[in-house]
């Protein structure tokens, strides 16, 4: 009895990310201050209504600052740090890839298993002249070489079809009716609807949804309380509480109707496809939360005690195969520098930053050289799709880079 008196009383590992004055972590403070001119500065050029900015370093949130509104429509309201943005592709890395690569390290998954494995269906590539047929990979999928189309070719056409929430007709159509543009590995091509099929291949593997899986293994473990997907359509939701969170997300985009998207996804196949629950966008989030994520990716896969994934799987996540062709560049399910440039800036190491961006504004990057990192929330989408945030995040990460060691 005495033992496990003591085993219940042990203290248990601290949630959230301690803030952290920027000269305590070796930086300045008035050099950062500069976001706050280029944040104004974008909301002043009507590029964005609002955004959330936060810099870590060495496990620490040094910046944190909500800037301009939530919202416009149907009404103003103030933007504050609380804020939950939807990630859109930033999902892919947050949710989808380190899921799944808890699969591959629990040898549920092997990045060299051909997709034909889950999905006998799934049509390889076939080279035009030869005939010659080449299996497309698990890492195809999670580097973007997989050859498979980006997008949905009508999404308005394919709903028609096949109807709203529609996710086993979505991985039919992916499987036999979506074009493959050249051999895997060859090339990149940008594809959510890579993220899709390792979304239903991880489904299959673990006989849980995504969201719930994500939230159980990856958000849960982490201590994440303002990080979930928002199941639509009567789906069941993932966690307790959604509704309450639901009020702290910022909306996007204003549909035809006039109905502003709010705590539902806004890219158009995970929303009316997949119903919220996507590989390739779902997931949201805020600024602490993000930087707990952030934290433990730069710490080998663990933050305050709570582990996601071991340190050599970080390492691997983070690399680009060698067996990819130059021309891929692709870490596993992150963008290098070489594929998101504009993103980090100009100063941070170019071979060494990770991260990835979201249609609706988002994005988040790794510099594990100085254990920083860098995230910007923004929905430039709202309430129109019409801003844009490529120039501001650059700026940013190069203020936050340069303010290192001043």
């Amino acid at each position: 009895m005495a033992a496990v008196l003591v085993a219940a009383c042990a203290p248990q590992p601290e949630k959230g990310i301690r803030h952290a004055s920027p000269l305590s972590q070796g930086m300045s403070a008035k050099h950062l201050a500069l976001i706050d001119s280029a944040v104004n500065a974008s909301i002043a050029a009507g590029d964005i209504p609002g955004a959330v900015v936060g810099v870590v370093r060495n496990n620490r949130l040094v910046y944190e600052k909500a800037f301009g509104y939530k919202s416009l429509v149907p009404e103003k309201d103030t933007m504050t740090v609380e804020t939950m943005f939807d990630l859109a592709s930033v999902s892919k890395c947050v949710g989808t890839t380190l899921s799944f690569m808890q699969l591959v390290e629990q040898g549920k998954v092997r990045l060299v298993d051909p997709v034909t494995y889950y999905f006998p269906e799934f049509k390889n590539w076939v080279d035009p002249e030869t005939k010659e047929e080449v299996e497309i990979t698990v890492q195809d999928l999670l580097t973007h070489s997989s050859g498979l189309a980006a997008y949905l070719p009508n999404v308005p056409a394919y709903i028609e079809e096949f109807g709203i929430n529609s996710p086993d007709s979505l991985m039919m159509y992916i499987s036999t009716r979506i074009k493959r543009n050249f051999r895997p590995g060859t090339q990149q091509l940008y594809s959510c609807l890579n993220f899709i099929t390792l979304q239903n291949i991880l489904e299959k593997v673990t006989g849980e949804r995504l969201c719930d899986y994500a939230q159980k293994n990856v958000f849960d473990v982490l201590g994440l309380e303002h990080t979930t997907y928002f199941p639509l359509y009567g789906e069941e939701p993932c966690r307790p509480g959604l509704d309450e969170l639901a009020k702290l997300c910022a909306p996007t985009e204003m549909q035809e109707d006039g109905h502003v998207l709010k705590a539902e996804v806004h890219d158009p196949t995970a929303r009316l496809a997949n119903a919220g629950n996507s590989g390739n966008a779902g997931v949201f989030s805020n600024v602490e939360d993000l930087a707990v994520v952030a934290a433990a990716l730069l710490g080998d896969g663990s933050f305050n005690g709570h582990r996601i994934l071991s340190p050599l799987t970080v390492k691997k996540m983070f690399t680009v195969p060698e067996t990819n062709a130059y021309e891929v560049a692709r870490a596993l399910g992150f963008d290098t520098y070489y594929t998101g440039p504009y993103t980090s800036g100009d100063i941070f190491c170019v071979d060494d930053v990770r991260g990835h961006t979201g249609y609706t504004g988002t994005s988040m990057i790794l510099d594990p050289e100085t254990n920083t990192a860098v995230i910007v929330l923004a929905h430039r989408v709202h309430p129109k799709d019409e801003g844009s945030t490529g120039r501001l995040r650059s700026v940013i990460a190069s203020i936050v880079a340069a303010s290192i060691g001043r």
